[in-house]
């Protein structure tokens, strides 16, 4: 349904390897030995359980004459790899979807933001990096939003809990901009949103972001995330639990036109709050 996965191309790696060292006729403490590490790495490897070093990748292919093969299929795999093996597989359904839902109770979802309120989360996260540290993230993350523009979901319908509006990720500008994004991409049809309010009280799948997916050949699809990891769930019992959830969670929240005129509401209130220049 999608492309390899990046696991399926690192159990490609350790299949090539273990060719390559068995073409050399050299087991894996052999090989190991002459590359630095254990004959049990090179088993790693090979079952890709491990991620070798780039100054292992480079090794391997000086013993075993493979002319650089190694170190560019780790490159690829490693030092361009622009997100978090928990999200890629995420990334590379979006593309394939006819229908996005989303429930997000705390920051706007990505495929809504705003540079400005990225770099301010991001910078919230790594406080001590160096402002260039979050370009490439940024631009993989507008580069994800581009299919909002395209028709690509056909739908998209997110709920955002009222706490989305409320915390001041980057100051009122920041806010404000970002706010007033969601209104302009809800008034070009791009997008339907919903608010969850404070009124609402307790919710199904309480604090946790959830993501649905459908698309037109192949089963539905969720996706939550927790601190530093995610979960994409295809069993269709526990999907179809996920819907549920996020049925009640929709049923909950504000009419669209309500939302829209609370969105407005509090991005005016940034803008009166906004320092003059």
């Amino acid at each position: 349904m999608a492309n390899a996965s990046r696991q399926v191309l690192w159990e490609y790696w350790g299949t090539e390897l273990k060719r390559h060292r068995e073409n050399a006729a050299l087991t894996q403490e052999m090989l190991g030995e002459k590359v630095f590490v254990s004959g049990g790495y090179i088993g790693q490897f090979e079952q890709a359980i491990r991620r070798p070093q780039l100054d292992v990748a480079i090794r391997i292919d000086q013993v075993l004459q493979t002319d650089g093969f190694f170190e560019r299929a780790w490159r690829k795999l490693i030092d361009d790899q622009r997100y978090a093996d928990y999200f890629a597989k995420v990334v590379e359904l979006e593309p394939l979807t006819t229908t996005i839902c989303e429930f997000a109770p705390m920051i706007v979802p990505g495929l809504l933001q705003t540079e400005p309120y990225m770099r301010a989360i991001m910078r919230a996260a790594s406080p001590f990096a160096p402002d260039e540290a979050f370009d490439e993230g940024v631009q993989s993350r507008l580069d994800r939003a581009v299919i909002l523009n395209s028709g690509v979901p056909s739908t998209y319908w997110a709920v955002l809990h009222e706490a989305v509006l409320r915390v001041p990720v980057g100051g009122p500008v920041v806010m404000a901009e970002q706010l007033e994004h969601i209104v302009r991409l809800v008034r070009e049809h791009k997008a339907l949103i919903q608010i969850l309010p404070f009124t609402a009280g307790a919710y199904p799948s309480m604090g946790k972001m959830l993501k649905l997916m459908d698309f037109d050949d192949a089963p539905p699809t969720a996706y939550t995330e927790a601190v530093y990891a995610g979960t994409l769930l295809d069993d269709p019992a526990i999907v179809k639990r996920v819907q549920q959830d996020y049925d009640l969670i929709r049923a909950a929240a504000l009419s669209p036109e309500a939302s829209l005129a609370l969105i407005e509401s509090a991005a005016e209130e940034y803008r009166k709050c906004a320092p003059t220049t």
